[in-house]
C-alpha cells in the first residue's frame, strides 16, 4: 500500500515575525513537493505553515489540544480533536514521517522529544539545539529537501 508521506512542522503558537515567515515558505514547500502538512492545529507557526501549504493548494492536517474542531488555524483540512492537552505532542510526532522544528517554546522542546524517542527524523531551523540527531537546516527550501531524504532513507 502506497501512504502519502507526511512531513509535520512544530514550532511555537506565539511566534516571531521572522519564524512565521520561515514556516509559511515551509508550508509552500511542502504542498509544492506533494506532501501532506501535519501539525498541532493551533495558530503561530502552526497557522503560518497550513496558510503557506493551502496557498499551494496542499492538504494539512491538525492534531488538536481540546475537544473541538472549531479551534483549529482556518487552515487545517483535517482537524483531529484530542482532548489531550499538551498531551497531544506525542500524537504529532509519532503520525509523521519526518518533522521540521521551527523555533518554539517548550511545547516544540516536548515534540523534539518525542521524535527522537520515536526516531522520526527532524530537522531544525533556528529551533533547539538539543541533540546530534536533529538535522540543521539553513533556509526552508533546505529544510524540506532535508525532510524529503530522510524520509526516503526511513522507509
Amino acid at each position: 500500500m502506497n501512504k502519502q508521506k507526511i512531513i509535520g512542522v512544530i514550532g511555537a503558537g506565539d511566534a516571531g515575525e521572522e519564524d512565521l515567515k520561515l514556516a509559511q515558505a515551509v508550508g509552500e514547500d511542502i504542498a509544492l513537493r506533494g506532501y501532506t502538512l501535519l501539525c498541532g492545529g493551533m495558530g503561530g507557526v502552526m497557522e503560518a505553515a497550513c496558510r503557506g501549504a493551502k496557498s499551494q493548494h496542499g492538504t494539512t492536517i491538525g492534531i488538536l489540544p481540546g475537544n473541538s474542531k472549531e479551534d483549529s488555524n482556518p487552515y487545517i483540512d483535517y482537524p483531529i480533536v484530542t482532548g489531550m492537552g499538551h498531551g497531544r505532542n506525542v500524537i504529532v510526532a509519532g503520525s509523521s514521517d519526518a518533522i521540521i522544528a521551527i523555533g518554539g517554546s517548550f511545547g516544540t522542546l516536548s515534540e523534539i522529544a518525542f521524535a527522537l524517542r520515536l526516531e522520526i527524523p527532524i530537522i531544525g531551523l533556528k529551533t533547539w539545539d538539543v541533540s546530534s540527531n536533529i538535522k540543521k537546516a539553513q533556509t526552508p527550501e533546505q529544510a524540506v529537501k532535508l525532510a524529503i531524504g530522510l524520509i526516503g532513507s526511513n522507509t
